[in-house]
């Protein structure tokens, strides 16, 4: 039994890391809601969803689990849902969150049985890590395009922004203010980047309007998912790539994060504490939660239990009190931290084994297709039909897995159905 000294000190450096983890992430209320709102989200809703799901789901890590990890929609993830899933597909945003439920049912029963690990053994890895470069390439458009950098060009499919114009200028000041604060590893670099931005915002008039104090009993608190088009091809291939992200994302990110706390023991109620929150994230109005990057700050700050977790859980909830403030947060303050998340997402390039072809090939469709089709789903499809391919025509044909194969055979038949269609 601890001493009660021992538990004081300890509650006390839990929930200072607790502190800092929820600095470091609360930045998610306002981008997630924006890229939430692409998928036809009232704005206020989008926050409301985001911060359920943040508080619900460091809760239930907390409790079930004992993982000092945060819980928020992930990026990525985010843009996976809104750009890929309803409006790359046309569904509806309830029917977005059928396949969100799907999805993350799929996650979840990869969690409760030995699934998972054939899934982790099949799928090699430079895919996996390709799918995280070509989403931190898409996240880097999204965030290029929301700050003005880039716009559609007469000519060209994408051209420079107008240099002059009070936009571009705010995004760039921005940017380079988030660049710095990161690479001087300032603790909550994106949530200063982002009231820095808002208030350069102020002075060049590109500032977003004060929302009204916030009538909660009009706000959607609990959503309820379409299942009108489950018995359709198109809502399964949807479903088929949230639900590979979310399996490996989270395998990835726990995994390492289990290794700085050196305690690979909770890794099996950490993953399935993820899955059961990404589960309620369908009902709660948002893209699926993952295990956060920026867990390592927790980590780092002396958290070593769930009451990190409860801390950060606690704080989320007191965020709806600033939502007025939150909607003022103009996409110029957003557009540097999806570049900058971008970026970090790129550096799982180097894992690539670029000088094997075999590997390389498929990995490379997967990168550059994901941004330049603006889908998620179309750069994975593309990336894994080359794959089977590519070791036939070199004769490496028994490195390929079973899992593979179907998986290609099946990106393949929706591509001759969607031209078919067509």
């Amino acid at each position: 039994m601890l001493n009660q000294h021992h538990q004081k000190v300890s509650w006390k450096k839990e929930g200072l890391a607790g502190l800092i983890g929820y600095f470091t992430t609360v930045y998610i209320v306002a981008v997630n809601s924006q890229i939430l709102h692409s998928a036809g989200l009232p704005l206020e809703s989008g926050m409301i969803a985001t911060i359920l799901a943040s508080a619900l789901g460091c809760l239930i890590m907390a409790i079930y689990a004992n993982a000092p990890m945060v819980l928020i929609p992930g990026m990525g993830v985010n843009a996976l849902f809104a750009y890929s899933i309803v409006e790359g597909t046309g569904l509806t945003f309830q029917e977005g969150l059928a396949v969100v439920f799907v999805a993350s049912l799929i996650f979840l029963i990869t969690a409760f049985t030995k699934l998972g690990d054939w899934l982790k053994h099949a799928i090699p890895d430079s895919l996996k890590h390709a799918i995280t470069v070509g989403l931190g390439l898409f996240l880097t458009l999204i965030g290029l395009e929301k700050g003005g950098l880039v716009v559609r060009g007469e000519h060209s499919l994408i051209t420079l922004g107008n240099p002059s114009s009070a936009i571009v200028i705010t995004s760039i000041l921005t940017l380079f203010i988030g660049i710095f604060l990161f690479t001087k590893n300032v603790p909550g670099n994106f949530l200063v980047t982002m009231i820095a931005g808002t208030i350069i915002a102020h002075f060049t008039g590109v500032l977003g309007e004060r929302g009204d104090s916030l009538a909660l009993s009009e706000q959607s608190w609990i959503f309820m998912p379409d299942f009108a088009s489950v018995t359709e091809f198109g809502f399964w291939m949807a479903v088929f790539p949230l639900a590979i992200v979310l399996i490996f994302e989270n395998m990835g990110l726990i995994h390492g994060q289990l290794d700085m706390l050196d305690q690979q023991s909770k890794f099996k109620r950490s993953y399935q504490a993820s899955a059961f929150s990404a589960l309620s994230t369908g009902f709660l109005g948002t893209s699926p939660t993952v295990s956060s990057a920026e867990s390592a700050a927790v980590i780092a700050s002396g958290g070593k239990s769930g009451r990190a977790a409860l801390t950060m859980a606690v704080l989320f909830i007191g965020t709806i009190f600033l939502i007025p403030w939150i909607s003022m947060v103009p996409s110029t303050a957003i557009a540097p931290i999806l570049i900058i998340v971008g970026a970090l997402m790129v550096q799982n390039i180097k894992e690539i084994p670029l000088d094997q072809l075999s590997e390389a090939m498929p990995a490379f469709l997967i990168i550059v297709m994901i941004p330049f089709t603006y889908s998620i789903a179309d750069g994975m499809a593309f990336g894994f039909i080359a794959y089977p391919i590519v070791k036939f025509a070199i004769g490496k044909q028994r490195e390929l897995t079973t899992p593979v194969v179907l998986i290609a055979m099946v990106f393949l038949i929706e591509f001759i159905m969607r031209s078919l269609g067509h």
